[in-house]
């Protein structure tokens, strides 16, 4: 690497860490439904310029992860999921950009733009990652997990659909979050602006602004881990920002 190389990447670095605690603890105000707003307040921001540090890859051979200009790169053959290893307390949102890549590639499959949250493993409660090796990014192997999984475009881009995994096997598939028209589905070559909620049993999914599942859960998960979720896919992530949410009631 040149000197001139090294330097770029010192300044991006600075500069990324500048903007990281310039931005942490502002607030904005988020709606979740018509009768409650929430104080949102920043608790984490990945911008992808300071390695994979904070992540722990799950991915079955051939298929890669790497940051690639400020963007997590996923390039995958036969499965992966990519995890924050920092374990989540709700009441949260999550919000991050994606862009499903079709060009061509021997990968650019549109296809499963996924995610879990929430995500524990019931037989080691304390820690998701004692069986990451044998999970190994196949998908059967995460059916065991308790979390909430949005499935987008899955099944070669015909079907989105939201599950509630029970922590035992389970995976009910409810008819109203079994959704194949064409504006649940994945559009390729195009940034997706992706926003979770996770509030008191309220758990909601939007894109683009879209709220797609609007999900109460008497039972709710409030705390778990998040991770990317993939298989044959090309694509990239930017901008991933946590938020805790605070109820503020809106005045009718």
């Amino acid at each position: 690497m040149s000197r001139r190389t090294k330097r770029e990447v010192v300044l991006s670095v600075v500069f990324a860490w500048v903007v990281c605690v310039s931005i942490m603890g502002q607030d904005e105000y988020v709606e979740i439904n018509d009768t409650l707003t929430a104080k949102a307040s920043l608790t984490y921001l990945d911008s992808f310029q300071l390695g994979l540090e904070n992540w722990k890859v799950e991915q079955t051979p051939e298929g890669t992860v790497q940051l690639n200009e400020g963007k997590l790169e996923i390039t995958d053959v036969s499965g992966c999921t990519i995890w924050l290893t920092k374990k989540l307390e709700g009441p949260l949102m999550i919000t991050y950009d994606a862009f499903v890549i079709d060009e061509g590639g021997p990968q650019d499959r549109v296809s499963d733009l996924n995610c879990f949250w929430m995500a524990q493993d019931m037989e080691h409660p304390d820690d998701l990652f004692v069986n990451s090796e044998k999970r190994g990014g196949k998908f059967s192997n995460y059916d065991n997990l308790r979390l909430y999984y949005m499935g987008v475009g899955g099944h070669d881009n015909s079907k989105t659909r939201f599950r509630r995994y029970t922590g035992d096997g389970n995976r009910p598939l409810l008819p109203e979050h079994d959704l194949t028209k064409e504006k649940f589905l994945i559009k390729p070559n195009k940034e997706t602006k992706i926003k979770i909620v996770a509030y008191n049993g309220i758990i909601q999914y939007y894109r683009d602004g879209e709220r797609i599942i609007d999900f109460y859960d008497p039972n709710p998960y409030t705390s778990g881990h998040f991770g990317f979720r993939t298989v044959n896919n090309h694509m990239t992530i930017e901008n991933f920002k946590i938020f805790s949410l605070e109820s503020e009631k809106i005045a009718k």
